[in-house]
């Protein structure tokens, strides 16, 4: 999925520069705060806000020294096929710089960075520089099928080998112009430029397929995957037609859900294009096997063929005409030229995501790419301030407390119409937030639209606050713990009651969420005393605000001091269990809960 570039500017000097490119491609501004004048959002520390969008996956085009940027990031280089581009650009537009994914886009990105500025693009990569073209980055609209050759293959080239291009697409791969076609003496480089599969090509043969053609399938609910895998490999087979050839799979927004469409496009690595009925149904003209049954049941003349033609576009055709099997159909069009933009729309997804207590170096590099990824942010207003610059540029609706159930619907919906949403909740999403009441909304479906229980869903963890406030004490969830909320806006204080009664009877350390409001007050005393009941007074209890933002605070006390007014609805309480310890230390004392080594180190138990 790709994700717009981030323009870093750390110097009003450079800022000129930096509004140029970040103007014309449309880019977001990030600017050093105290240091640049105007951008969309401000950083406090460049190594920091650096290494966060790179572990996202954002490219970085640096407005600044290139040092900067390599110490930001080369702690974490690891997978050059994986890392998003970085680029260095001085205050004097002088000279574009692609650092790291050169063959990942930054090349691309670099020369076109150059010609906004009119500056030379320094690409050094050796394919790029003696042959003009990266073989292992073909040009969209064409796929590479055999990308391990391509080093050899570029290094046969640049020993003094020649190229020697062949296959019925061989005109149409004008990028492959250049090439040297001389003296083959070092080494000669077979490139075949096909739609049709190539069987074990060698080591120095390269093949590209023009993606030329879209395949449409359709399905009866709970199609078995490989049914529809089966049928769609003979209707390849009998086109001739390779996989890499293929631009998408199209189908009926009907099926955005269906388990077969998902596995097939997962295994081919193809996007997933859907199209409404009457998208489909504006195709009955060109249709080779239109059916009156198919449309009395979902108000289009055809699926399969449909939405491969709608996938090929204006001036494509039928390849390959429905093929049926039990429970599955299948087309094959193609259309005029490579297919570089996908018609129809993408299957929605929802990311929920939990961002950690705030800290950005508490948040994980999965949250950080998926919020990246993200078209729009929904979530309660604080969490979403919480994201800073990471947020910049995107659409984002903002819910108060309170509105946690219109929250999930708003961002179920928005998902059902294509768009990729990110539900930020703070700590875990899964641990007293929002995970939960979207798949509760899902299983009940009350008020959700079609669209909208067809989207994927996925869940990113987060660093809880009993996990952060944990490590602030010291150890104390070194043995069995739980989590109790005391809010009772959702939960009968009975049954609040009954839990912590059952948690002081087990001895486990509690963890204590929403400890009190501004209308409820007793239920922590309550709970106090309870707790009193079954453990020492002078057990140890953690109390832990604004873990990881401005204002932190923890504080030690005894179990019998624990006073409420000292509490807020930010805090988090940790009591200790009756075997958990203080031990003291210079900087301050730590709390921890033995599990029991000390029996197996020969102490006392």
């Amino acid at each position: 999925m790709a994700v717009k570039p981030v323009v870093i500017c750390l110097s009003r000097a450079g800022e000129p520069v930096a509004r140029r490119i970040a103007g014309t491609l449309g880019a977001a501004l990030h600017g050093r705060k105290g240091r640049v004048g105007q951008a969309d959002a401000f950083f406090p520390d460049a190594l920091d806000h650096v290494r966060d969008l790179f572990l996202a996956g954002t490219p970085v085009i640096g407005v600044c020294a290139a040092g900067i940027l390599v110490r930001a990031i080369g702690a974490h280089l690891a997978d050059k096929r994986a890392e998003p581009p970085v680029i260095a650009v001085p205050d004097d537009g002088s000279t574009v710089i692609p650092l790291v994914g050169g063959h990942h886009g930054a090349n691309r990105l670099a020369r076109r960075i150059a010609e906004i500025l009119s500056a030379g693009a320094a690409v050094t990569t050796a394919g790029d520089v003696a042959l003009g073209v990266a073989l292992d980055e073909p040009p969209a609209g064409w796929h590479l099928a055999n990308p391990e050759n391509a080093k050899a293959a570029m290094m046969a080239l640049l020993q003094g080998g020649g190229a020697r291009i062949t296959g019925e697409a061989a005109a149409e791969a004008r990028w492959l112009a250049d090439l040297p076609s001389g003296d083959p003496g070092g080494g000669e480089v077979e490139i075949i430029c096909t739609a049709a599969p190539v069987a074990s090509p060698g080591p120095l043969m390269l093949v590209y397929h023009p993606q030329i053609f879209a395949l449409g399938v359709g399905c009866a609910r709970n199609c078995p995957a490989d049914e529809l895998a089966r049928l769609v490999r003979d209707v390849l087979a009998e086109a001739d037609v390779a996989v890499g050839a293929l631009a998408a799979v199209g189908t009926l927004d009907l099926k955005a859900d269906e388990g077969a469409v998902l596995d097939l496009a997962g295994a081919l690595g193809l996007p997933l294009s859907l199209f409404n009925a009457a998208q489909l149904e504006a195709q009955a003209g060109r249709l080779a096997s239109p059916s009156d049954v198919v449309f009395a049941e979902v108000g289009c003349h055809g699926v399969a063929e449909g939405a491969a033609l709608a996938l090929a576009g204006k001036g494509g055709a039928l390849a390959v005409t429905k093929r049926k099997s039990a429970n599955a159909t299948c087309a094959l069009a193609r259309a005029v030229a490579p297919i570089t933009e996908l018609r129809g729309r993408a299957r929605g997804r929802l990311a929920i995501v939990g961002i950690g207590p705030g800290q950005a170096a508490w948040r994980t590099p999965e949250a950080s790419r998926l919020i990246a990824e993200a078209d729009e942010l929904v979530g309660y207003g604080l969490y979403l301030d919480l994201l800073g610059p990471l947020a910049a540029g995107k659409a984002r609706r903002d819910f108060p407390l309170g509105g946690e159930e219109d929250r999930c619907r708003y961002a179920l919906e928005a998902a059902g119409e294509g768009r990729n949403v990110a539900l930020i909740c703070s700590g875990d999403a899964g641990i007293y937030a929002m995970g939960a009441l979207v798949y509760e909304l899902l299983d009940r479906g009350a008020g959700l639209s079609d669209a909208a229980r067809r989207v994927e869903v996925i869940s990113a963890p987060g660093i809880s606050a009993l996990q952060a406030a944990a490590a602030r004490a010291g150890a104390p969830l070194g043995h069995d713990f739980c989590a109790i909320s005391l809010s009772d806006l959702l939960t009968p204080r009975k049954d609040i009651l009954r839990r912590i009664k059952a948690a002081a009877e087990g001895d486990f350390v509690i963890a204590f969420y929403n400890p009190v409001s501004r209308t409820r007050r007793d239920l922590l005393a309550l709970a106090r005393d309870i707790l009193l009941q079954h453990r020492p007074e002078g057990t140890p209890v953690m109390l832990a605000t604004n873990l990881g933002r401005a204002g932190e605070a923890l504080r030690m006390r005894r179990l019998e001091e624990l006073q409420v007014d000292e509490v807020d609805m930010l805090t988090v309480v940790l009591v200790g269990s009756s075997n958990s310890a203080l031990v003291a230390r210079g900087d301050g004392a730590r709390m921890y809960t033995p599990r029991g080594y000390a029996r197996k180190m020969g102490g006392a138990s």
